[in-house]
């Protein structure tokens, strides 16, 4: 089979879409979707979002060091997209898309309720990139909804129904093919 030869560009997908919670020193909240997201280190737990810095919730960040990744979901889907297409500015995104913020255990912003996971984070360092700024962050608190738990106590990812973000579409996650080492595990 050939390949097309295509000039340098970002092609790692699919990825996380996730919704991201903010709060501002003046109390104000935002939400907005970041799909450039992703692990950086297990131990501490660390991860990374990139935001542009024209983004409502930018600035927000940058003035408090915190923010919580809400995990999304097919039923989110659509909330997911208008996040990620108003501004803040503009909208309350909360309201208009009938979302629940609730307070966090270690950080200012809140968590969605209606996500299966939140992640609380702290900003640890900004790298200054180009069109986005990274933002790295150390993992302070994780919630995970107690109904999507299997009967060992592990969160079972298939009744959340992740969502993934791939060149401007949303997918949803299918199903398991396997788990971490089955491809050397005795039979």
């Amino acid at each position: 089979m050939s390949k097309q030869i295509w000039k340098p560009g970002n092609m790692l997908y699919p990825l996380p879409a996730v919704l991201v919670s903010t709060a501002g020193r003046a109390g104000e909240q935002n939400l907005f979707t970041v799909a450039w997201t992703g692990t950086v280190c297990s131990d501490p737990p660390m991860l990374s979002i990139s935001v542009r810095k024209e983004r409502h919730s930018y600035a927000m960040i940058r003035e408090s060091g915190e923010f919580v990744i809400n995990l999304t979901t097919e039923k989110l889907a659509f909330a997911t997209d208008y996040c990620g297409v108003r501004s803040g500015r503009d909208v309350n995104k909360w309201k208009e898309m009938n979302l629940t913020p609730v307070p966090s255990e270690t950080v200012g912003a809140p968590l969605v309720a209606e996500s299966p996971v939140n992640i609380e984070c702290k900003v640890t360092d900004v790298l200054e990139l180009g069109s986005h700024d990274m933002f790295l962050a150390k993992v302070t608190c994780v919630h995970a909804q107690e109904g999507y738990m299997d009967r060992s106590g592990k969160f079972d990812l298939s009744k959340a129904r992740p969502i993934v973000y791939s060149h401007g579409t949303y997918y949803a996650l299918g199903r398991a093919i396997g788990t971490f080492g089955y491809s050397v595990r005795k039979k």
